[in-house]
């Protein structure tokens, strides 16, 4: 393609927080082959897909946008299109079968293949698929074009050991493989020294981190997650540190001593519960129960008093009785999460999960999700009340949306995690994307706070000089050279 340097791209990422991070690898590597980003307004002449197979609807997301794709390609010369991530992996050549017009199909342990599979497909005229079934490299050996100056996403591992019999994850992932240590300090840094000031460590399992080092030379260590904590948090400009998610079967004292004893990390915690009922989370093959969960709270919460706890609920599993969502209610009125992600059941084709017996009917397990959200909404209500009148620090976001550009409010994250509306006034200069304010809460939403009293204090930040200046973050390979290399 003697024309690549200049085409231009666009990737549309679907699903969790790896997506989102593969997704800048993506877009670090095709920039690294020549490509440009595509402006709003401008048709791109690649669209990559970065595709989740979690949720049940998935597939009609993706096949139903292809199918829209179609008559925009025709009257485009050259336009390519390629699929990617977890449902590429799962459904490999299928995905031509069912829209013969996409170009590429790439699974999870490939993504390094795009640009090489984009050529041969314009060469051959033909679609190029190719899925392999183990990791080749480590995607932090890729470029990576980051989405926020101030903000950034590094991988601990990838892959994930656990066999909930609801997820699809570690079937389309692989097994899981740990970072070197080094190499996560060095990305850490690397992105630190550009400005970024809030760092995210990912993994299926963050906390089973160092147990499945995939270079042998390394000592295995079930304390390495909390000596990474504590390393992190050494690291000279990097002012908030966080980690999603970890597994509360494997989830240890030293960990959270290390969150207590390090201040860059963050007066915040997701623990995904998945079910507040014993049984259901046998079920599940979850190898943990609701008393190892909420003594996993206590602890938290006697070492930081006030750590803001979120987590994951399935509403619907099979077999769920209305004891067993009882019970459930039971937990999250005990547990008091600031918010929580929940989600009803759907099955995936290949989970165990899915060929159980004691399907429950939709409506049942809506009327019982409608239920759990209302309860959730009240405490995360009364949860965020306790806060106004309090001074809180926050990193502005990059935009706050239609709401906030109505009301000239802007946005923020405070430490603990929580969203902050605001008002600007009385700061000096321009607030920007990344510069730090204070303010004081004046009124509690279950979803966000407000603070409409003005800005107490602002700092500028190098993140906020890049933001004004329309640049943005990017590291180089930093992982392992290969796997089994």
């Amino acid at each position: 393609m003697e024309s690549q340097t200049l085409r231009t791209y666009e990737v549309r990422t679907f699903g969790c927080q790896m997506n989102v991070h593969d997704s800048e690898r993506l877009s670090g590597l095709l920039e690294s082959a020549g490509y440009r980003r595509a402006g709003e307004d401008t048709e791109p002449d690649l669209v990559v897909f970065n595709t989740c197979a979690v949720r049940e609807n998935a597939d009609n997301r993706l096949y139903g946008t292809l199918g829209q794709l179609k008559p925009v390609k025709e009257n485009h010369p050259g336009m390519q299109i390629a699929v990617g991530g977890c449902l590429a992996q799962k459904d490999r050549d299928h995905v031509v079968d069912r829209a013969p017009w996409v170009d590429v199909v790439f699974g999870t342990h490939n993504m390094g293949s795009l640009p090489t599979l984009l050529e041969r497909a314009a060469h051959n005229d033909r679609a190029e698929v190719e899925i392999v079934d183990a990791l080749e490299e480590f995607p932090s050996v890729l470029p990576a074009r980051r989405e926020s100056n101030y903000s950034g996403w590094v991988s601990i591992s990838v892959g994930c050991n656990n066999t909930c019999t609801f997820c699809i994850v570690p079937s389309l992932r692989g097994k899981e493989a740990d970072r070197r240590p080094g190499d996560i300090l060095a990305e850490v840094k690397a992105l630190v020294d550009q400005g970024v000031t809030e760092i995210t460590l990912l993994g299926q399992n963050v906390n089973a981190y160092g147990v499945h080092f995939v270079d042998e030379s390394l000592e295995r260590d079930r304390s390495a997650f909390s000596k990474l904590l504590r390393a992190c948090g050494e690291i000279e400009g990097l002012e908030r540190l966080r980690f999603t998610s970890p597994h509360p079967a494997e989830f240890t004292d030293d960990v959270i001593d290390a969150m207590a004893e390090t201040p860059a990390v963050c007066p915040s915690l997701h623990m995904p519960l998945q079910s507040g009922s014993d049984r259901v989370l046998k079920a599940m093959r979850r190898s943990y129960r609701t008393r190892k969960f909420l003594g996993i709270l206590d602890k938290v919460r006697e070492r930081i008093p006030h750590a803001a706890i979120t987590t994951d609920i399935i509403v619907g599993f099979p077999g769920e009785t209305e004891e067993d969502f009882q019970a459930t209610l039971d937990v999250v009125e005990r547990a008091r999460f600031s918010s929580a992600f929940t989600f009803q059941y759907s099955p995936r084709p290949g989970t165990p999960a899915a060929e159980m017996a004691d399907q429950i009917p939709k409506e049942v397990v809506q009327e019982r999700y409608e239920r759990l959200v209302s309860l959730q909404d009240r405490i995360a209500a009364e949860e965020n009340a306790k806060l106004v009148g309090h001074e809180v620090e926050l990193i502005v976001q990059e935009s706050g949306g239609r709401r906030d550009n109505e009301t000239h409010r802007l946005s923020g994250r405070a430490r603990d995690g929580r969203l902050v509306h605001f008002d600007p006034a009385g700061a000096e200069g321009e607030i920007r994307p990344g510069d730090v304010v204070t303010v004081e809460v004046t009124e509690a939403k279950p979803y966000f706070l407000l603070a409409d009293s003005g800005v107490r204090t602002h700092r500028r930040t190098r993140a906020g000089d890049m933001a004004a200046a329309g640049e943005k973050p990017a590291t180089v390979g930093l992982g392992l050279p290969g796997i089994g290399g």
